[in-house]
């Protein structure tokens, strides 16, 4: 159940909020639909619901409000907008990718692909699905933590009939579960077809909280409804008679050979059938405008808006949704339960146990306009997927897996490391011909002229990435654990990050040596006598490029503000360190690195102080320390900016 208590933006400057003082509710079992035009609120109302826009108010998820949570999507399934993520990320990639960050078990994306019909486009780029299938996919990403309620921003926008009758019924199927569904449209109809209750917003203001009966009665018009062979016959004769009445009809031919006449009535309609011998099969007083626009299926019979809750998804939907989640559970075993932390409702795959519209299905009658559906066609509800059970407790290889799947989900960084070794070998053979350059600058292909080499570069590009695709393809921006604020993804990062740095740096050396002696022979090949300290500075300079392009990132929320740090280091910020320590004093800290040794190296066991020693003298290098200055600032900047935002 969702218990939405005074909503209301911000103001905007000299404009009243976009949203003023709205409570409602959305009950558990039920499909209520958020109605309103264009700047009416709705969007704005999911959003301070979801905590994800500062305003005023509260909303509670079956009691408690959704940054009380400790596992926030297995409540809440998001839909806003089009599916965030990276367009060259496959369907079924992303999915393991949310998989991760939810906790749930990969096996859950398959899963929920089946249910959608995506499987046979689950190796499709996000990029290249149409507007149905990114609906889809949507709702997948909804379902994927198994969340009692789903809170969709006008999920059925540009989608064909076919497609919205398939989502409705998605949807449908999950309140007969127990489930919560909150879902805005700016269509009367659709909310008269699709939802039990209708919320009902205007400039930003609640106008109608009503039953879809009610709302139907008072806010759609009446119409007849009429089904006869001779349509278009009957249709011709209804606009005549009505001209010869002076009277106001309206006649709409739809599909097949049905008729809605709006402005009359069921006697005036049938008399002029009989007097014309006219054959008549249906005709219907029915309260609600559910055409013209959705043609019905010819198979099935299209539930009237009078009615109240459908009977079709009612009882035996509900018991369905219970024995599969009973099957489902005596496979998983007994005892496991969601836990987190004491204020954490109970996990999503344990519904409240509210069954939806619990109701005895009736058989359908063409006689007096009762169109009710009969229990049968409950079997052609989608099936959703079956419940999973809940981890324990969050573990910290969750990030890592996230940060694993979303590097190797889409090329960027193959081709980055690739376009490094590439660039890194023809620059070594140039520097070898031209001459003037150390062996050790040689192996790195560094020259003199550049602040960094093509590895330092690209390790930092590689760490802006990881963190500046966050905040470009936001995967996880509708959840409310977003990515970007989380210290043990920054940790996740940082040690991917480190990993790929480390094996960018063995492979361009090992590259460049290769292609050294092949073109210049065994000379210019050798390994230098010192190459454990020129290894060791090699690594940090590479691994501090790299992290300093994730926390410059992470920080500044941009992948070219993170390159930008990353080369900010050896071009403002080494002249500065330089030009403070060799600046003029009185006196000076000669013999430091000795009397340091003296105090704190001498006693370690089994030589250890040889590699403190070593990275002593990494960081007391001009570049090492301006890296270290450098990443100490920006750690200590994310730090800062994550504690703000969690005290806000």
């Amino acid at each position: 159940m969702i218990e939405a208590i005074g909503l209301t933006s911000n103001p905007r400057k000299e404009l009243p909020p976009a949203l003023d003082d709205v409570s409602f509710e959305a009950r558990a079992g039920r499909v209520t639909a958020l109605l309103g035009g264009a700047g009416a609120g709705k969007t704005t109302a999911l959003r301070l619901m979801l905590e994800l826009q500062q305003g005023r108010g509260i909303t509670f998820f079956r009691g408690w409000p959704l940054h009380r949570m400790a596992h926030p999507s297995r409540e809440v399934g998001v839909l806003l907008g089009d599916v965030p993520g990276h367009p060259a990320r496959t369907v079924r990639g992303h999915l393991r990718m949310l998989c991760a960050a939810a906790g749930v078990p990969a096996r859950r994306a398959d899963e929920v692909l089946e249910v959608v019909g995506l499987v046979s486009l689950r190796d499709e780029r996000l990029g290249t699905l149409s507007r149905g299938m990114d609906r889809r996919l949507g709702l997948a990403c909804a379902l994927l933590a198994d969340p009692h309620t789903l809170v969709l921003d006008d999920p059925a926008d540009g989608l064909t009939t076919r497609e919205r009758r398939w989502l409705h019924g998605a949807l449908r199927a999950h309140a007969a579960q127990g489930g919560t569904v909150l879902l805005t449209t700016p269509d009367p109809k659709e909310a008269a077809r699709t939802a039990d209750h209708v919320v009902t917003l205007d400039r930003g203001r609640l106008v109608a909280d009503q039953e879809v009966a009610d709302f139907a009665r008072t806010r759609l018009r009446p119409r007849v409804a009429v089904r006869t062979p001779h349509a278009s016959r009957f249709a011709t004769l209804l606009a005549k008679e009505a001209r010869t009445a002076h009277r106001s009809v309206e006649v709409v031919r739809e599909s097949g050979n049905r008729l809605s006449v709006y402005g009359s009535t069921c006697a005036d309609v049938g008399d002029i059938a009989y007097r014309h011998g006219i054959l008549v099969h249906q005709l219907a007083d029915e309260i609600g405008d559910m055409g013209p626009g959705i043609e019905a299926d010819p198979h099935t019979v299209e539930p009237r808006a009078d009615q109240g809750p459908q009977p079709a998804y009612g009882e035996v939907a509900a018991d369905r949704g219970r024995r599969r989640r009973a099957d489902a559970a005596s496979k998983a075993g007994k005892g496991q339960a969601a836990v987190g932390d004491p204020a954490a409702p109970q996990a999503a795959g344990e519904r409240d146990g509210a069954a939806a519209h619990e109701t005895s299905a009736e058989e359908p009658s063409t006689q007096d306009g009762d169109t009710r559906p009969s229990a049968s066609s409950a079997g052609d509800l989608p099936d959703l997927p079956p419940p999973i059970s809940v981890r324990p407790a969050p573990t910290p290889l969750r990030p890592l897996r996230y940060e694993l799947r979303r590097a190797a989900g889409v090329g960027t960084g193959f081709v980055t490391a690739g376009a490094v070794l590439v660039v890194s070998a023809i620059t070594a053979v140039v520097l070898a011909r031209i001459g003037h350059t150390s062996h050790a600058r040689l192996l790195v292909a560094w020259p003199q002229e550049l602040p960094l080499p093509p590895a330092a570069l690209g390790a930092g590009l590689l760490g802006a990435i990881s963190f500046g695709d966050e905040f470009r393809h936001p995967a996880l921006a509708a959840d409310r654990g977003t990515v970007p604020r989380r210290l043990g993804l920054l940790a996740a990062k940082l040690l991917v990050a480190s990993v790929a740095a480390l094996a960018l740096a063995v492979l361009t050396v090992g590259c460049d040596i290769e292609v050294l002696y092949l073109v210049y022979g065994r000379e210019l090949a050798e390994v230098p006598t010192d190459w454990l300290s020129l290894s060791a500075s090699w690594i940090g300079l590479v691994v501090g490029c790299a992290w300093a392009g994730v926390l410059a990132a992470g920080l500044f929320r941009s992948t070219t503000a993170g390159l930008a740090a990353v080369v900010t280091v050896p071009i403002v910020v080494v002249p500065l360190v330089q030009k403070v320590v060799e600046g003029p004093s009185v006196r000076t800290a000669a013999g430091f690195p000795l009397r340091l040794r003296e105090v704190l190296l001498s006693q370690w066991p089994f030589g250890g102080e040889r590699y403190l020693a070593a990275a002593a003298r990494v960081i007391g290098q001009p570049v090492g320390g301006a890296l270290t200055l450098s990443l100490t600032a920006l750690l200590c900047a994310y730090l800062f900016t994550t504690l703000r935002s969690r005290v806000r």
